[in-house]
């Protein structure tokens, strides 16, 4: 059906030319400012930006808003890529960690991150102890996979504890883009409800785009009446909701070292080729060209 037939035929027809007017208008200022700056990054030196933001969202996880030079500056990152930063360990000796965003760049004067602080993590201990004000060194973009609108017909993605936020980037580049066509399943798997992360954001897309965008939890401790996953991401969860092996499709996975290793054993006993596979854990050598 097309974008004005569905216009015509619904029974609130100036609702949705609005919503869809809406959506175009946001996926043009993304467009816009994807093209008329350069960005705030360099992928030679690090550039330093300034703590304006830091929210806990969990336990050990925290979200962290960091000023661009200008209200009006972007980052700078295409989708699929990310950034290093660099802090110091309990020594004073340099730390540089990869880390992704989960804003765009039509997130003008401003970037995020979401930040899973692990006990004996030394970069985890350096955002810990950051305080607003304070100023964190960056670098980039990075990372061999930049994202092509419509490169795939459908994408699934497995991911673990903080591997949530790649996958978050894309999938709201994919779901801002009236024009991209992509089908996105999510699988991904935690510990607790507690250490679901985006969760909020996640189910609004779900609500919002059902038609675009799945999304399955997985839990190893979850509370009474779950109707999610339990226990490991298994063969039966990846043939229920992902994708199945096809030429056009690819199958995405970030988390635990322990866990992407034990996927893409998983993902080869499917079927699912090497080419068909994505691990943002190692250096892939299969690129989706932006």
């Amino acid at each position: 059906m097309g974008i004005l037939q569905l216009v015509r035929e619904h029974p609130n027809p100036i609702g949705v030319a609005l919503a869809l007017g809406a959506q175009f208008s946001i996926f043009g200022v993304y467009i816009f400012k994807r093209r008329r700056s350069r960005g705030c990054l360099d992928p030679t030196k690090f550039k330093e930006f300034r703590l304006v933001k830091k929210t806990p969202i969990g336990p050990d996880t925290a979200r962290f808003k960091f000023a661009l030079p200008t209200p009006t500056s972007v980052l700078g990152l295409p989708a699929g890529q990310h950034i290093l930063c660099k802090g110091k360990d309990r020594n004073g000796e340099d730390v540089i960690r990869p880390y992704t965003p989960i804003t765009l760049d039509f997130d003008v004067g401003y970037f995020e991150l979401v930040v899973k602080m692990y006990p004996q993590g030394t970069m985890s201990r350096h955002f810990r102890e950051m305080a607003e004000g304070d100023y964190l060194p960056v670098k980039g973009p990075k990372g061999p996979i930049k994202y092509k609108p419509g490169q795939a017909r459908a994408l699934g993605m497995i991911a673990g504890g903080s591997g949530i936020t790649p996958m978050f980037q894309l999938i709201r580049a994919i779901l801002i883009n009236p024009r991209d066509k992509t089908k996105v399943h999510l699988i991904y798997a935690n510990d607790s409800v507690d250490d679901i992360l985006l969760k909020e954001e996640l189910d609004s897309f779900a609500e919002k785009f059902p038609d675009r965008f799945t999304v399955y939890y997985v839990l190893k401790q979850p509370p009474e009446n779950w109707n999610g996953g339990i226990g490991y991401v298994t063969k039966d969860m990846i043939r229920t909701q992902c994708p199945p092996p096809a030429s056009d499709i690819k199958i995405l996975t970030c988390g635990p070292p322990a866990m992407t290793k034990a996927m893409t054993a998983v993902l080869d006993e499917l079927g699912y080729t090497q080419g068909m596979q994505i691990d943002f854990n190692r250096e892939s050598p299969f690129y989706l060209l932006f």
